[in-house]
Order: structure tokens, then C-alpha cells, then sequence
């Protein structure tokens, strides 16, 4: 059995492992973010309350780890940030630990048992308070420690659209650049480009997207240069990866119409001329980050007794 845990600025969420197609949800806790003596001993707790002695931990985390330096950037934990967290989860819970990103997670999950199962390359995309990215290539996640598939976090994004006679300044973003995707292809980033676009008016994403799908104006020109700034980028990938699909998590992917329209933009932009849809909901049901982590976990267990 694999012990797993999502772990969120808010809450660490378990599960018990004990195969690929039998996970089993645990009761929320609270995240002791400031305190990495707390936040063991919740781990701890847990470990002792598993139904049985776990082969393994497997954590999916919302951050990155330094595949050199082992440092864990966590900055919505601060207890973890900056800390070989490998290294002090193995020594301090006398278990092995496997770490990975939670977009990973969730591409590795897609990849398995969700969307993307029946494709060799998938390409899984977060659209939610961040955006961000993962990639498997015949069941193996690439670079689990989180940098691969990052789409969010690069000065890329398109300021200057003839079509729409504006220009956008560089967003900037909470990784210390200007022009990331995720400062204007986020939900927060949706909400602060609508804010630009229409003297400083405030609305939620939610109800930017339905506006939009109802036909307002205002809300057709923000999701118009929304798909415009976030299609390009993703044809670049699709370009790059050639993957069966782009499966879609995340917030913003719950707007079926949004997603839609989407697809439409990026399938406009490749060098494939794909005749079905590429960029497609997420299906998996139930935590995607738990099950994904459990699927590495696994893997990982199984590797080490072979």
C-alpha cells in the first residue's frame, strides 16, 4: 500500500493506495503552513492511522523541485519552501517519498485513467488560479519534479493583436516575470484582463464566462483575446509534442463552451489539421492530484522491489 497525499495551502488531502484501481479517500486536515514540525506530525498521524504499514509516500505537491539542488519552491506553504523535501520527509517519516508537481499528478491521471488513456503523448493543461502543464509519453510522466510542461511561467504572452487594434501590457506575474500566460490566462488572469479592457470593471471569471456564452460584448471581447493570447502558445506545444490531446483541469475548464472554443482556436494554429477535437475536458473523476500521485507511488514501489 502507498500512502498519498495532495497537499494545498489549505488542506492535505490522503488516500491509501492499494492499487491502481483501488484508492481510498482519506478525511481532509488542515495545512500547518507555517510550522514544518506541525506539518510532520499531521504526516505522522497519518502514517499511524494507515489501515496498514505503507511501502511507500507519495505527496503531490503545488510547487516545483529543483531536480539539482532537491529545493522545493512552495510558495503557498512557506514551511516548505526553500527545503530538500525529499530528503527531510524520507528522514523524518523513515519511509521511501516520491514527490511530484501537482499538474503532473493530474496529467498522469488524465493519461491513465482519464481522457487521455488511449494516447501515446499527452499533453494535461490547469486552467484554474494558475495555469500550468504536464506531460506523459507512454505512461511516463516527464520530469515529474514539476518544470516540464510549465506553460505558465514564461514572458510569451501576445501584446500586440492587429485584429483587436490593442496592445496589452506585460501582466506582471507571481514568479517575478512580465507576460506569462498565467498573469492573463488564469482565472485571475481572465478577471484581470477584463478589468484592462474595460476601465477597471470588476468581475468574478465565473461570470465573465457565462456572460460571454450569453453574448454581452463586453465579456466576448475579454474571452475573444483570451483564446487569442492562449491559442498560440498551445498550438506551440501541440507543434512541439504532437500529442494525442490537450487534456483540460482546472476552474475554468468546467465551461464546456469555453473549452470548445478553445480547441477551435488552437486546432486553427497547428501544422497537424486535426478533423476531431485536441483540446478536450479532463474525465477523471474524483481528487486527480491523489490519484495521480498514487499511480507514481505505485510505479515507484513497484520499481523497487523488482
Amino acid at each position: 500500500m502507498i500512502l498519498c497525499f495532495d497537499i494545498g495551502g489549505t488542506a492535505i488531502k490522503p488516500a491509501e493506495a492499494h492499487g491502481a484501481d483501488d484508492i481510498v479517500m482519506g478525511a481532509r486536515i488542515p495545512t500547518p503552513a507555517h510550522d514544518f514540525d506541525a506539518f510532520i506530525a499531521v504526516l505522522q498521524q497519518a502514517v499511524a492511522g494507515a489501515s496498514l504499514p505503507p511501502a511507500g509516500l507519495a505527496f503531490s505537491i503545488a510547487g516545483v523541485v529543483d531536480g539539482e539542488t532537491g529545493l522545493a519552491t512552495v510558495a503557498n506553504i512557506p514551511c516548505l519552501n526553500g527545503r530538500p523535501l525529499q530528503r527531510d520527509l524520507e528522514q523524518a517519516l523513515g519511509l521511501p517519498v516520491v514527490l511530484a508537481n501537482d499538474a503532473d499528478c493530474f496529467t498522469l491521471a488524465e493519461a491513465m485513467i482519464g481522457a487521455g488513456r488511449d494516447h501515446a503523448v499527452v499533453f494535461g493543461l490547469i486552467l484554474g488560479t494558475g495555469v500550468g502543464g504536464g506531460v506523459v509519453v507512454r505512461g511516463e510522466l516527464i520530469n515529474h519534479a514539476g518544470f516540464a510542461g510549465e506553460i505558465g511561467h514564461a514572458p510569451v504572452a501576445q501584446r500586440l493583436f492587429d485584429e483587436f487594434d490593442i496592445a496589452l501590457p506585460a501582466f506582471a506575474c507571481g514568479c517575478g516575470l512580465h507576460g506569462c500566460l498565467d498573469a492573463v490566462c488564469s482565472a485571475r488572469g481572465i478577471e484581470r484582463l477584463h478589468s484592462f479592457l474595460h476601465d477597471g470593471t470588476v468581475a468574478d471569471s465565473r461570470a465573465i464566462v457565462a456572460a460571454w456564452a450569453q453574448g454581452d460584448a463586453a465579456a466576448s471581447r475579454t474571452v475573444d483575446i483570451w483564446l487569442a493570447v492562449l491559442s498560440g502558445p498551445l498550438a506551440l506545444v501541440q507543434n512541439v509534442l504532437g500529442a494525442g490531446v490537450i487534456v483540460v483541469g482546472g476552474g475554468l475548464s468546467t465551461a464546456p463552451a469555453l473549452i470548445g472554443a478553445l480547441d477551435a482556436a488552437v486546432r486553427a494554429k497547428c501544422l497537424q489539421r486535426f478533423a476531431r477535437p485536441l483540446v478536450i475536458p479532463a474525465q477523471c473523476a474524483g481528487e486527480p492530484g491523489l490519484i495521480g500521485a498514487a499511480l507514481l507511488g505505485l510505479h515507484k514501489a513497484g520499481q523497487r522491489t523488482q
